[in-house]
């Protein structure tokens, strides 16, 4: 098969997963192609501030071949999301609304937090979706969840640490945000503290297909947008001053025209952003916010699709993606995260994407000439990919929907 570059985008959501309950994995070594690719320059913004990449990041994609993805942890239930707290301890969010604490490559007897009463996961996009730990964490004991309750509404929640920290104390649970859903679909769910100690937290259009309601376009709702609040001054939040629409609009929007920002992530060392949405009928796509650029960004669903016309009324000030990939090559794009593990050099900077259908794994990264490289890491696995995450230490790993975590290590290692 061929590794190439090219443009990334998806036009489903994570949608097509599969309901039925987790079985096992087992940890295959997958067989990735061997990675030759060529460059394709961007908008000039990027390009133009891309000088002293090589400092802190490979200049080419790594040769995978001699890399595996190892099998760390499995018996979950649709897993869908991995963060870590700070420390040696990685916490494993199961979609029916369990998270599970693994340590040492072990999963602990009892969960971190359940909270299965609260959370609806009936329909396959929703559930409990996404977990922050606030920077302060190993002081404050707090964490934020995002989930949808029986109403079928999305809820960003609060919760504390009990007296022992492998356990949530379910009783101190203080909602934060909550938005209306129209539909069962494009719940988003992402969430993830910013460089800046601000909450960034991902919606989707609100559902069905097409953004019947025209979500991804406005400002008066916070359906198809990056949020952007402060959770740390102001119970529940306050808005941040330099939030770009504070007159005529929802304050809490950072950026707009979104379909479903499943997952999205910071580079921990340049606090680059960068969101993976998943696509309508043709195309999946990785948007990109370089750390410092304005905010207020518009990436243009539902007028474009990726790169592409979708509604055909073209507006000036739309930001292309990065990076697509029409549905030949998959379904829906999984959002990962970009690489920053010392024990694996040949990896800096790339950030890692994949698809939940065919479990392709891409790469993507610039290079000091301001030049996207993208191509095939990983092509075909057996996982269903759910998420990508990060230890504290900055080890990689994947999540597989079907039940099991794996981690990114040198084919030799171990």
């Amino acid at each position: 098969m061929r590794s190439t570059v090219f443009w990334i985008l998806s036009a489903l959501l994570l949608g097509c997963s599969p309901s039925s309950p987790a079985q096992p994995s087992p940890a295959p070594v997958t067989s990735p192609l061997p990675t030759t690719t060529e460059g394709m320059l961007v908008n000039e913004t990027i390009t133009a501030t891309a000088e002293g990449e090589a400092t802190f990041s490979a200049q080419s994609l790594p040769e995978a071949a001699g890399y595996r993805w190892v099998s760390v942890a499995d018996g979950f239930s649709r897993p869908l999301d991995l963060q870590n707290a700070g420390d040696g301890r990685l916490f494993v969010v199961e979609q029916p609304g369990r998270i599970w604490i693994v340590e040492n490559n072990t999963r602990r007897p009892d969960p971190f937090l359940d909270v299965q009463a609260l959370v609806n996961d009936n329909d396959n996009e929703q559930g409990l979706l996404g977990l922050a730990f606030s920077p302060d964490f190993q002081d404050s004991g707090l964490f934020f969840v995002n989930y949808t309750d029986e109403a079928g509404d999305s809820v960003v929640a609060r919760f504390s640490v009990d007296d022992d920290p492998n356990r949530a104390d379910s009783d101190s649970r203080r909602e934060i945000l909550r938005i209306e859903q129209p539909y069962t679909n494009h719940n988003g769910g992402g969430i993830a503290f910013g460089p800046d100690g601000y909450l960034y937290i991902a919606t989707g259009d609100g559902g069905s297909r097409d953004d019947p309601l025209g979500n991804g376009q406005r400002l008066d709702t916070l359906l198809g947008k990056i949020l952007r609040i402060d959770v740390a001054t102001t119970d529940p939040y306050a808005i941040p001053a330099d939030n770009p629409f504070l007159d005529n609009a929802r304050p809490e929007i950072w950026a707009y025209g979104l379909r479903n920002p499943w997952r999205f992530a910071f580079d921990r060392l340049r606090g680059d952003l960068y969101i993976a949405d998943v696509g309508q009928n043709t195309w999946e796509e990785i948007d990109f916010w370089q750390t410092q650029s304005p905010s207020g960004v518009n990436y243009g669903w539902n007028i474009r699709e990726g790169m592409h016309a979708f509604t055909g009324q073209e507006v000036p000030g739309l930001t292309d993606p990065i990076a697509e990939y029409d549905h030949s090559q998959g379904c829906s794009v999984t959002g990962g995260v970009v690489v920053r593990d010392p024990a694996l050099p040949a990896w800096q900077g790339v950030y890692l994407y994949g698809d939940y259908c065919t479990g392709t794994i891409w790469g993507l990264l610039l290079n000091r000439e301001g030049v996207w490289l993208n191509g095939v890491l990983f092509h075909e696995t057996v996982f269903t990919i759910s998420a990508f995450g990060e230890a504290a230490n900055g080890a990689v790993y994947l999540v597989d929907h079907k039940g099991a975590i794996f981690r990114l290590e040198r084919a030799s290692q171990g």
